[in-house]
């Protein structure tokens, strides 16, 4: 727009947006000054608050994560070979998972000393302290993850709640790890199944039939979907 064409309104406008403009500025630069002091103690305490956290996580954080991994690795060989007791326990030298629970459970070691504790309580049938413990699994692992909530299924199963053991199935069958899934997906079935709702347990046998057809559980699961198409 021109100068000339400019309207004394239009100029008032102009003059008032500009003075408004260096009155906010003016303004913001007046309030840093005045509140200098206070600006410098709050910018002083993000910096101190974020050096504290890497000095943390350097020096207490990754040091208990070595040591939980270095002492879990003795409960997982004892796991292996199934002399479960001294998994859980220890062997009088070195802790077993309950105690690294017990002292590093919020680290990533102490998760899966939580893993490995929920499997042995499900295989010595105390469903309660598996759920627990399975539970309290946290990892980033797919497929443990994946196993976690199917093994959570299994504890509900044999406790009789099976509302709860469909939705930790379902949960876990929403992976299609193709070596995992269909056997989730078949417990499922058979979970709807002595829920009288046949319908939710022929959805999952097709699923295997249609999207796992490489898998084990494929091989026979026709006979698991003509049987219940016969019942229709």
């Amino acid at each position: 727009m021109n100068q000339e064409n400019i309207t004394p309104n239009q100029g008032k406008e102009q003059e008032n947006s500009s003075l408004n403009v260096g009155e906010i500025v003016s303004n913001s630069e007046k309030f840093i000054e005045k509140n200098k002091k206070i600006i410098t103690i709050i910018i002083s305490v993000i910096v101190l608050g974020i050096a504290a956290y890497f000095l943390y996580q350097s020096f207490v954080v990754e040091p208990r994560e070595k040591r939980v991994q270095e002492e879990l690795f003795a409960a997982q060989k004892y796991f292996e070979q199934e002399d479960f007791k001294k998994a859980l326990e220890g062997d009088g030298k070195l802790a077993g998972l309950i105690s690294l629970i017990e002292e590093y459970g919020s680290t990533k070691g102490g998760s899966l000393a939580n893993f490995y504790a929920g499997n042995i309580y499900l295989r010595q049938g105390e469903y309660k302290k598996a759920i627990e413990h399975l539970s309290a699994y946290k990892g980033e692992d797919k497929i443990l993850a994946q196993q976690t909530k199917a093994l959570i299924g299994d504890a509900y199963v044999e406790l009789g709640q099976l509302d709860k053991a469909i939705s930790n199935y379902k949960d876990a069958a929403k992976s299609n790890n193709v070596m995992t899934t269909p056997f989730i997906l078949l417990k499922l079935g058979q979970v709807y199944e002595m829920q009288k709702n046949n319908a939710e347990a022929l959805n999952c046998y097709k699923r295997i039939k249609t999207e796992f057809p490489a898998s084990q559980e494929y091989r026979e699961i026709e006979k698991y979907i003509s049987r219940l198409e016969n019942l229709q």
